[in-house]
């Protein structure tokens, strides 16, 4: 049977090089492709990417070796910010044709925007050789080419400093300064995805979570498989304290890779870091405080960026150091746990409390008016009016304490002490003493009567102890209150059940002030 034959008019022979790999493609179809081609350019140049785009599939589905073809794409593709299958296009059409000048270009275009920098570098290499050997006689046509990439050269430049500048940033911990740089190198590779999960990672560390849960979400939403950006969205719910789903996230990325270093790390500390708090709360209900405290105090070393967990810890250890009665640890802990997290209620509420024991009533006031802002509960607002009424009580004097008695004292207790005071105090005791020590027996011994006066009178007791100010009542608490009438009283008009003789003179001690009990 004789060989078939083909018509050279329907044919098309591609790679005219290398005659072996003839590829025969019937003229209609060639001519059908250029048309596809030209009505994809007609849209590309009026910025009409996506009509353009199917247009010159249907051109590489006619020819499917047509370099240009290829390159039609790619550069649509670019258009469209879709750089992968910009960057796969590119490199087809240089696979067809390794002369194909455009085709290295779009590599090199593509390379830097997905953040491949040893592609980039040898596609400028490349390019400058390709051109070299095509324009040996033409240095002006040279220089075109190698400035038609001046800004992709300029750009490596740029991807390279911040590169560095962001690992050294890294290694410092200095987490701020690693987003700064990634956001300047997003710049320079909009599709890079290793760039978007560097600055996801360390947003996560500063607490923004919901702005790397975003960048991971997208990246997941085009690669379901994605380990890193798994391993950031587990990373925000574990510094979300969502510890059983950060776990389950975990585990995902060491199943897809399981020499995923970071990922491991942080399990390893949120398994530690659960037990530790467990531990130290089983500890805390059997009132082993001071093992409740070293549990704690363990789990605040683990993970230092664990922002809300670390705030609870703090609050844990302050309540167990108020049960040891070292309050200012206990507000030292508290304080901590308000700059991890400033509306933290229930280490506002401690602080407060502690403040109150520590009777430092201006800070509890402070505490409870903000804690009244965060939640207008009515406990809230009662607590906030103890804390004002124990300031007020604070202001005024303390004539339990100048009597030296506690708010429990009997009458009869009351009677005694001032008896005891008013003899050391009086000013004709003293004399013989200096203007100022003078002065201030007088003041004491003028505070003695009125201590006496005020918390002898059943119904001025009773006002003074519920923190009314003092000239609250007409005329005033102790607007009638002679200091010198309550001491003779008590020595001038007699003791009853006594013979009392007392005799001050200007003569001072001894024999000047002579008392006796008959």
């Amino acid at each position: 049977m004789a060989a078939e034959t083909v018509n050279e008019m329907d044919v098309e022979i591609v790679d005219q090089e290398n005659p072996q790999d003839f590829t025969f493609i019937p003229k209609d179809n060639v001519e059908l492709a250029e048309l596809k081609k030209e009505n994809g350019n007609q849209l590309y140049k009026i910025k009409q990417y996506r009509q353009a785009l199917p247009l010159y599939t249907e051109a590489i589905e006619l020819c499917p070796d047509s370099a240009g073809y290829y390159g039609n794409r790619a550069a649509c593709y670019m258009m469209l910010g879709r750089y992968k299958d910009a960057f796969d296009d590119a490199r087809k059409s240089i696979q067809l044709d390794d002369q194909y000048l455009k085709g290295y270009i779009r590599v090199l275009k593509c390379s830097l925007a997905l953040g491949d920098i040893a592609t980039a570098e040898q596609s400028i290499n490349n390019i400058k050789q390709l051109s070299m050997n095509a324009n040996t006689n033409n240095d002006d046509t040279n220089n075109t080419v190698l400035q038609s990439i001046d800004n992709e050269i300029k750009s490596l430049n740029i991807i390279k400093l911040y590169t560095d500048e962001a690992q050294k940033a890294y290694e410092k911990s200095d987490y701020r300064k690693v987003v700064y740089c990634m956001d300047r190198l997003l710049e320079q590779c909009p599709a890079c995805v290793k760039y978007k999960l560097m600055k996801a990672e360390c947003l996560a560390y500063l607490t923004r979570y919901q702005e790397a849960q975003e960048i991971a979400n997208d990246i997941l939403h085009i690669d379901k498989s994605n380990a890193d950006a798994i391993y950031v969205r587990g990373m925000c719910l574990f510094y979300e304290d969502n510890i059983d789903r950060a776990f389950s996230h975990f585990q995902h990325v060491l199943r897809l890779a399981p020499d995923h270093t970071k990922a491991m790390n942080i399990y390893k500390r949120a398994k530690l870091l659960k037990q530790k708090k467990d531990e130290g709360n089983e500890a805390f209900k059997k009132n082993k405080f001071d093992e409740a405290y070293a549990l704690y105090t363990e789990a605040l070393k683990i993970d230092q960026f664990n922002a809300i967990t670390n705030a609870k810890l703090y609050f844990n250890r302050a309540i167990v150091l108020s049960k040891l009665n070292k309050l200012p640890e206990a507000i030292a802990d508290c304080n901590e746990a308000l700059k991890l997290d400033e509306n933290y209620l229930k280490a506002l509420l401690r602080r407060a409390k502690c403040y109150m024991d520590s009777q430092d009533y201006e800070a509890a006031v402070r505490d409870y008016e903000k804690a009244c802002k965060l939640d207008k509960s009515r406990d809230n607002k009662r607590l906030l009016q103890d804390a004002k009424l124990a300031l007020k009580k604070s202001k005024r004097k303390d004539y339990y304490k100048i009597l030296g008695i506690d708010k429990n004292a009997t009458e009869d207790d009351i009677k005694k002490a001032y008896r005891k005071r008013a003899l050391v105090h009086h000013p004709d005791r003293h004399a013989n003493a200096s203007e100022h020590e003078r002065k201030e027996q007088e003041r004491k011994f003028k505070e003695l009567g009125e201590a006496y006066g005020i918390l002898s009178d059943p119904k001025k007791k009773a006002r003074y102890d519920n923190g009314h100010d003092i000239d609250d009542l007409e005329g005033g608490m102790h607007a009638d209150i002679d200091p010198n009438q309550v001491f003779q009283s008590f020595f001038g008009g007699g003791v009853p059940g006594h013979a009392t003789e007392f005799n001050f003179s200007s003569g001072g001690f001894p024999g000047a002030f002579s008392f006796q009990f008959g």
